[in-house]
């Protein structure tokens, strides 16, 4: 899928579709693309999804837009630096509540909860850990008002405690499906079993148009779905195949395997890398030496 044409201005609210304005945020980098889309449903009582980063620009661009308008919910996909540390500023400017799946820890499988008591850490791509939103929304969950009904489906994967939120036939996806890029799993954060999981379940609700944390509207939402599927499944088999030539770690793997890709991408590639690895080895695909971790050699098992 090409977003290449996708360039709004930050900071202007442009309309989507019947109740939808989407807010670019001002944090264009190679992990944001343009910047963090925030979206504002509604028109009388508003619900604000992913208020973005603490940036005065944005809080002010989302306060125009919000103009005498009741803000009632503020809900934030999950706790990346590029989508809630806003949510408490305007919170507290329009006496909303802020609602999320939980805290940044909350929803960590229990492989990545051990991996990370056992001293395996991230790789540095921006959790909110201060985030601690008013309301906990559960899996299933459905949040009501003026902009109609939204509900929540929990989608770990990303990020433990990353939700889409289905609105009709719209579904607001976060960081979990975009359509300018490949989400990024990174453990002990993000979970490659989670992620495919969490794929499987969105594709088995019927949706017209997907709105993510980064990008243009997705208009084809279950082939961009199925091209990620088959786009983890294919990272899965090539490194199998690149380890059959012999044992690596995950930084020669991950040279190997995106030779092509931009420098400024490859440490996001190997924290790819490592998800995948993780998961073999959880299925017992591959032995890692001497132990799990973001150094260790892995080689298939025999």
């Amino acid at each position: 899928m090409d977003d290449s044409d996708f360039n709004p201005t930050a900071g202007l609210a442009e309309n989507l579709d019947d109740g939808l304005r989407r807010v670019l945020a001002p944090n264009p980098s190679p992990m944001t693309y343009r910047g963090t889309n925030t979206y504002l449903l509604g028109s009388d009582d508003l619900a604000v999804i992913d208020p973005g980063p603490d940036h005065p620009a944005h809080m002010a661009a989302l306060l125009a837009a919000i103009g005498g308008a009741r803000v009632s919910q503020i809900i934030v996909t999950h706790a990346h630096v590029d989508h809630s540390p806003l949510a408490a500023r305007l919170a507290q400017a329009t006496g909303a509540p802020v609602s999320a799946f939980g805290d940044a820890l909350a929803g960590r499988s229990g492989v990545m909860t051990a991996l990370a008591s056992a001293g395996f850490t991230g790789g540095g791509e921006g959790i909110d850990h201060s985030f601690a939103p008013d309301l906990h929304l559960a899996d299933g969950a459905r949040v009501s008002g003026g902009f109609g009904d939204l509900d929540v489906l929990h989608t770990p994967g990303h990020l433990g405690n990353h939700i889409c939120l289905v609105w009709g036939d719209q579904v607001f996806t976060g960081d979990h499906v975009m359509g300018w890029a490949s989400s990024l799993v990174s453990p002990p954060d993000g979970d490659l079993a989670d992620f495919m999981a969490s794929c499987a379940r969105l594709r088995a609700i019927p949706a017209r148009r997907y709105h993510s944390g980064h990008g243009a509207p997705i208009g084809d939402p279950h082939a961009r779905l199925d091209w990620l599927i088959a786009h983890r499944e294919a990272r899965t088999a090539q490194i199998l195949t690149t380890l059959g030539d012999g044992p690596a770690t995950p930084t020669q793997l991950t040279t190997r395997i995106y030779a092509d890709a931009p420098l400024a991408l490859r440490p996001a590639a190997e924290r790819n890398v490592i998800a995948h690895l993780i998961d073999l080895h959880g299925k017992n695909m591959v032995v890692a030496t001497p132990d799990l971790s973001s150094t260790a050699v892995f080689a298939l098992a025999t």
